[in-house]
C-alpha cells in the first residue's frame, strides 16, 4: 500500500502491551522477592520483557530496513524523539545527584555531621573507579571511530571499532560487579550507602543497556543495514553511549572524588 505523505503509519502491535506487562510483572515482583525469598514471578516478569524487546526490535529493523519506513521525515522526529527521551534520562540522573549534594555539603547530626558519614570507608577514587573512567573514556572513543568509519563507507574498521567498544562496556560491568562485591559498606549503610548505590546502580544499568544496544547494532552493521546516509539506528546507540559516558564522568568526578 502506497502513502502520498512521508509519515510511517505504524501498524497495530502487541508489544507496547506486552512490554507494560513485563515491565510492570519484573518491578512489581521485586518486593515479592525481597520479602519472600521467591523470585519465580519476577523471573517470569523479565522473560516477558525479553521477548517483548527481541520481537520489538525485530519489527523496527523489518520497517527501516526492509520495508522503506524510516523516510526523512520519519528519522528527523526519530532523532528528535531520542534527544527527548535522552533529555528525561539526564533529568532521572540530576535527582540523584540532587539526593547526593543535599545530604553531603550541609551533614546531618545523625550521620556524625561529616562527610563521608561516620564509619563509612570510601573507595579510593584513583584505584578502580579512575580505570572505570579510562576504560568508559576509551569506549567514547571507539565508538566515534565507528561513526567516522560508517560515514566514510569503511565496513572493516567499523566492524572492528565497534567490537572494541562492546568488549569495553562488558569489561566495565564486570569490574563495577567486582567493585560492589568488595564494597566496604552497603546499601542500608546511612545516606551515603543509599545515594551511592542507587546513582552508580542506575548507571550501571544505563551501560547494560547501552551494551545490549550496541550488540543488536554490532549484529545489523555485520549484516549490511547501515550506509552512509542511513544509519539513525547505529547513531541512536552511540548518542545513548555519549549520555552514559558523562553521566558517569559526573559520578566520579562528585561522588568518588569530590565526595571523598
Amino acid at each position: 500500500m502506497t502513502h502520498s505523505h512521508p509519515y510511517h503509519m505504524v501498524d497495530m502491535s502487541p508489544w507496547p502491551l506486552t512490554g507494560a506487562m513485563g515491565a510492570y510483572t519484573t518491578t512489581s515482583s521485586l518486593a515479592y522477592w525481597f520479602h519472600m525469598n521467591n523470585s519465580s514471578i519476577m523471573t517470569m516478569g523479565t522473560i516477558i520483557t525479553i521477548m517483548t524487546m527481541i520481537l520489538w526490535w525485530r519489527d523496527v529493523v523489518r520497517e527501516a530496513t526492509f520495508q522503506g519506513h524510516h523516510t526523512n521525515k520519519v528519522t528527523m522526529n526519530m532523532r528528535w524523539g531520542m534527544i527527548m527521551f535522552i533529555t528525561s534520562e539526564v533529568f532521572f540522573f540530576v535527582s540523584f545527584f540532587w539526593a547526593f549534594f543535599h545530604s553531603s555539603l550541609s551533614p546531618a547530626i545523625d550521620i556524625g555531621a561529616s562527610w563521608p558519614p561516620t564509619g563509612i570507608i570510601p573507595f579510593n577514587p584513583f584505584q578502580i573507579p579512575l580505570l572505570n573512567t579510562i576504560i568508559l573514556l576509551s569506549s567514547g572513543v571507539s565508538i566515534t571511530w565507528t561513526h567516522h568509519s560508517i560515514m566514510e563507507k569503511n565496513y572493516s574498521s567499523s566492524i572492528k571499532s565497534l567490537a572494541v567498544t562492546i568488549f569495553l562496556g562488558l569489561y566495565f560491568i564486570m569490574i563495577q560487579a567486582m567493585e560492589y562485591h568488595e564494597a566496604p559498606f552497603s546499601i542500608a549503610d546511612s545516606v551515603y550507602g543509599s545515594t551511592f548505590f542507587m546513582a552508580t546502580g542506575f548507571h550501571g544499568l544505563h551501560v547494560i543497556i547501552g551494551t545490549l544496544f550496541l550488540i543488536i547494532t554490532f549484529s545489523r552493521l555485520m549484516k549490511m543495514h547501515f550506509s552512509s546516509h542511513h544509519h539513525f539506528g547505529f547513531e541512536a546507540a552511540a548518542w545513548y553511549w555519549h549520555f552514559v559516558d558523562v553521566v558517569w564522568l559526573f559520578l566520579y568526578i562528585s561522588i568518588y572524588w569530590w565526595g571523598n
